[in-house]
C-alpha cells in the first residue's frame, strides 16, 4: 500500500488504443500494476473505439490490410509523418479526434492523472478551458523507435524504453525532468521466468534439445512460416515451438505439412498463449515479427532475436536499432535465417556475446527517478517503475491528499 492513511487512492485513466495488440498490453500491464500497489481505481479506454467506432474500424482494417498486403504504402506513411509536429495542420487533425468523448470521460470519471500508451492526445485541446483541471499527463511509450506523433506540449513525462530514445528526445527540446527511462510495460511473470521440468513437460518439449520459438504474431500475420519451418527441421538438434497467435488456418497447415516426416515430433504448433513468459524461457532463441513489446519481452528474457522480413515502419526501425546493438538479426529468406540462427545457437561465444549485448539494454534498475520532491528507485519491472514515479508525483499526492 503507497498510501498513508489521510490519502484517498488517486484514480488513474489509462488511454489507449487497438492498433495491434502492443498499446492494450502496455496498458493492461500499468493497470495490474496499479493493482499491485493495492489500488483498483484505474480505468481502461479505448478512445478512438469509443469516440468513432465506425472510424475506428475502418482505419484498423486499413491499418491492417495495408500492413500485411501493401506494407511499403504503411512505411511510406510512417515515414512521411515521422518528423510531423503537434501543431502541423496533420498532425493537429491527428490529435483532434477524440475531444468531446475526453471532455465527458474527464467529467465523468475524474481521474487524478493519465497515462497514453498510444498518441491521441485529444486532452490537449481540453486544457485550454478555463474550468479544466491540470491533469498531469503520461506517455508510455511502446516502441524503440521515436515518431514525434508521441510529442505533445500535454505531456508531463515520457517513459521510455532506452537511453538512445532519451537521448533523442533531449535532442528535440524535452528537458531531462520530463523523460525516464523505464523499459516497456510487460505483462507479469517476465522478471521470475525460468526453464524448469514441469514447463518441459507442459509443452511437449525436450530439455536437450535446441528449442527455437517462433512467434507468428497475435493474428499469425508473419509471412512464410511453413517454409521457415522446414528449413530449421533440417537441423536434427533443434525442435521448434510455432506461435500461431489466433490463426488457426496457419496452426492446422503447418501440422499438416510435416505428418510421416522424420522432423515431426520436433515442431509443436500453439494457438495464442497468455503466459508467453513460459515459452519464452525454454527457448534458446526467437524467431518474431519486431512489434516493440515482443521485443521488449525478449529482452527481458534475456533471448536472442531474430527478425523475419521486418515491414517498413516502426517494426523496421526496432529492427534496425537492436540489430545495431548486436541484440538482434534481421533476414529476409528462411535458408540465410537459418545459417544465421545455427550459427549463434551452435556456438557458446556467439551465444554468450549476443545475451550480453541484450542484457545491456535492459533498463537500468538502479536508476532513481525524481518526481518533484518524491523519489523512488526503479524495479525490475517496468510497469511498477512507472506507476510508483507517477504515483510520488508531488502534484498527485497533493491532489488526492484528505484534508
Amino acid at each position: 500500500m503507497l498510501y498513508p492513511a489521510h490519502y484517498r487512492q488517486p484514480k488513474i485513466l489509462i488511454l489507449y488504443a487497438s492498433y495491434g495488440e502492443g498499446h492494450i498490453q502496455a496498458a493492461k500491464a500499468l493497470k495490474n500494476a496499479m493493482e499491485q500497489f493495492g489500488n483498483d481505481r484505474t480505468v481502461l479506454y479505448d478512445l478512438m473505439a469509443e469516440s468513432h467506432p465506425w472510424l475506428n474500424g475502418v482505419t484498423r482494417r486499413f491499418y491492417q490490410s495495408s500492413y500485411t498486403h501493401m506494407p511499403h504504402l504503411y512505411g511510406w506513411m510512417y515515414d512521411f509523418t515521422k518528423p510531423m509536429k503537434h501543431d502541423s495542420l496533420f498532425g493537429s487533425w491527428l490529435h483532434s479526434f477524440g475531444q468531446h468523448k475526453i471532455r465527458q470521460l474527464l467529467d465523468q470519471e475524474r481521474p487524478d492523472a493519465v497515462i497514453y500508451t498510444f498518441p491521441i492526445y485529444a486532452m490537449g485541446s481540453s486544457r485550454q478551458g478555463r474550468s479544466t483541471r491540470q491533469i498531469p499527463s503520461y506517455a508510455v511509450i511502446t516502441d524503440f523507435d521515436l515518431h514525434r506523433r508521441w510529442v505533445h506540449p500535454v505531456v508531463d513525462r515520457y517513459y521510455v524504453a532506452t537511453e538512445d530514445l532519451r537521448s533523442e528526445l533531449r535532442g528535440i527540446g524535452i528537458p531531462k525532468r520530463k523523460v525516464r527511462v523505464s523499459g516497456i510495460p510487460l505483462k507479469q511473470g517476465f522478471a521470475a521466468a525460468k526453464a524448469t521440468p514441469e514447463l518441459y513437460r507442459k509443452y511437449g518439449l525436450s530439455p536437450s534439445m535446441r528449442t527455437v520459438l517462433i512467434m507468428a504474431g497475435a493474428q499469425g500475420v508473419m509471412p512464410n512460416v511453413a517454409a521457415l519451418c522446414e528449413s530449421l527441421l533440417e537441423d536434427p538438434a533443434i525442435q521448434l515451438a510455432v506461435v500461431c497467435g489466433r490463426n488457426e488456418e496457419l496452426r492446422a497447415d503447418l501440422l499438416m505439412r510435416v505428418p510421416g516426416h522424420d522432423s515431426c515430433p520436433r515442431l509443436h504448433a500453439y494457438g495464442f498463449q497468455h503466459a508467453i513468459h513460459e515459452l519464452m524461457s525454454l527457448a534458446d532463441c526467437l524467431i518474431t515479427k519486431p512489434g516493440g513489446i515482443t521485443l521488449a519481452e525478449a529482452i527481458a528474457i534475456g533471448l536472442p532475436t531474430f527478425i523475419y522480413r521486418p515491414v517498413p515502419g516502426q517494426e523496421k526501425q526496432n529492427a534496425r536499432y537492436l540489430a545495431s546493438k548486436g541484440a538482434a538479426f534481421v533476414s529476409y529468406d528462411a535458408s540465410s535465417m537459418t545459417d544465421q540462427l545455427r550459427a549463434l545457437i551452435h556456438d557458446p561465444e556467439k551465444l554468450g556475446a549476443c545475451r550480453h549485448n541484450i542484457m545491456k539494454l535492459r533498463a537500468p534498475l538502479h536508476e532513481t527517478m525524481q518526481s518533484g520532491e518524491h523519489y523512488s528507485t526503479m524495479t525490475a519491472n517496468a510497469a511498477e517503475s512507472i506507476i510508483l514515479d507517477i504515483i510520488t508525483n508531488r502534484g498527485i499526492m497533493e491532489r488526492i491528499s484528505i484534508f
